[in-house]
């Protein structure tokens, strides 16, 4: 079992930044990837970035140049890193794991970005 929880999230004004932690805990052997989705109000759950225990990332194409996805899965943690925010990207931020080829979610933490 993984129990995984997302901190950072919170209130930015355009054009700024946030950074969102994850870490997982629980009885598990490893962990093959970890990473970031999204659910903006209205709408479905989307991939934002993915970290990889290769050390590989992926991002969602319209996300590239201003989102950074980073971590050490071998420690259970991922980061993601926002910059030049925008107020489309005001979301439910949701922390994953895949382990075993199961996906394991956090509870989100919400991003809001408003002047």
């Amino acid at each position: 079992q993984v129990q995984l929880v997302e901190s950072g999230g919170g209130l930015v004004q355009p054009g700024g930044s946030l950074r969102l932690s994850c870490a997982a805990s629980g009885t598990f052997s490893s962990i093959s990837a970890m990473g970031w989705y999204r659910q903006a109000p209205g709408k479905g759950r989307l991939m934002v970035a993915t970290f990889t225990a290769f050390g590989t990332t992926n991002y969602a194409d319209s996300l590239k140049g201003r989102f950074t996805v980073s971590g050490d899965v071998a420690k259970n943690t991922v980061y993601l890193q926002m910059t030049s925010l925008k107020p489309e990207d005001t979301a439910v931020y949701y922390c994953y794991a895949v382990l075993l080829g199961r996906m394991y979610w956090g509870p989100g933490t919400r991003v809001t970005v408003s002047s």
